[in-house]
């Protein structure tokens, strides 16, 4: 394995930085150099910016501690230090538009946590072992912002991960129309329960944009890539509706899902292809993919948060529950870890495919 890659965290100081931090602590590809936050927090250690707001269960990594924290906004003086950036920084939504175009301008890719992007027809919304291929755009986004090596590629929401899974082990059988609630955990929103008592035995059925992300985003996993348009054009074979309720839960996005198909599957051919599905992380062996991507639980009481929200490190998508409906063909439950596969562990694992596949290099490497 060469010298591992230069990355910066931006935004290391919220829930999903601190994540980022605790995952690439000991990365074999990947080594974090620098941290970044907001202007308020410059100059500070990350030991003094994050001291009494820690919200791992691990203890702060060492190599971190004593890091002195740059402002966001030190796009030139970070991006000369580092080979990408990881972003997960909490901004106006046009403000972090324009702070991941500078970093790509600046010859530093982006492999980004945040929503901003994810309708940027030439940006890539990629689950990796769903659709790698929308990489693929990347070289139409760089003719459009002049780069060599720079670009932005993003993840989807965290919460279309607890059912998107399995509708996609299902596309052969032509799903068509589906109705999906999602029962959210207060860690999505980059709290706990110290800093949300109210959510304690508390429900509040609203999550600002989320039933919009839930019902569009899977579109867009499913689209292609237009080597005409130079974009991304999303899938139209299937309608979605939903509603997003946040729960008294820390981690896990848990989903009750009804489903039609086209087609006229058995409930064994359904289970067969969740258990059977795997992907590009899967085949090349990925540091952070999940050996078994998807699990079937036949216990009724299937899946828990408790019990199944940290299957394969939290990286694993958990269903269970499949029967059929009397309106709908089938209906199912799921569950993901909405701080791993749904935040920075799945961005981890899109920076891997990314270099796996090449997007991603060291500087030094590069003609630039």
């Amino acid at each position: 394995m060469p010298k591992k890659l230069r990355v910066g965290i931006l935004g290391a100081t919220g829930m999903v930085g601190q994540r980022f931090i605790e995952l690439l602590a000991d990365h074999p590809w990947f080594e974090v150099v620098l941290v970044a936050a907001s202007a308020r927090n410059k100059g500070k250690t990350y030991q003094e910016a994050v001291d009494g707001r820690w919200k791992m269960d691990t203890e702060i990594p060492a190599a971190v501690t004593q890091m002195e924290l740059y402002a966001v906004e030190d796009v030139d003086e970070i991006a000369s230090q580092v080979d990408f950036v990881f972003c997960a920084v909490n901004m106006p939504k046009d403000e972090i538009k324009a702070i991941e175009e500078a970093y790509a301008k600046a010859e530093t890719p982006v492999v980004s946590n945040n929503s901003a992007h994810r309708w940027t027809p030439d940006v890539p919304m990629v689950v990796p072992e769903i659709n790698p291929d929308h990489y693929d755009v990347i070289k139409y986004q760089r003719e459009r912002l002049g780069t060599k090596h720079g670009f932005i590629a993003v993840k989807p929401n965290c919460s279309i991960q607890s059912y998107t899974p399995a509708l996609t082990a299902w596309r052969q059988f032509e799903p068509t129309e589906v109705v999906v609630s999602t029962y959210q955990a207060i860690s999505g929103a980059g709290k706990n329960f110290a800093e949300w008592p109210e959510m304690v035995g508390n429900i509040i059925p609203y999550i600002g944009g989320e039933e919009a992300k839930s019902e569009k985003e899977p579109l867009q996993v499913w689209g292609h890539v237009d080597d005409d348009q130079k974009v991304i054009v999303n899938a139209t074979d299937v309608k979605i509706t939903s509603q997003c309720i946040r729960v008294p839960v820390l981690y896990g996005h848990t989903a009750s899902v009804f489903v039609n198909f086209k087609q006229h599957p058995t409930k064994e051919q359904l289970i067969q292809a969740l258990e059977d599905y795997a992907g590009y992380p899967q085949a090349v062996g990925l540091p952070s993919a999940p050996k078994q991507f998807i699990q079937y639980l036949t216990d009724d009481d299937r899946p828990q948060v408790q019990q199944d929200v940290n299957f394969e490190h939290g990286m694993g998508i958990s269903i269970g529950r499949l029967r059929e409906d009397s309106i709908f063909d089938w209906k199912f439950v799921g569950l993901s870890h909405n701080t791993l596969r749904g935040a920075a562990g799945g961005g981890v694992l899109s920076a891997e495919a990314l270099y796996e596949k090449g997007y991603l290099k060291a500087k030094a490497d590069l003609d630039l």
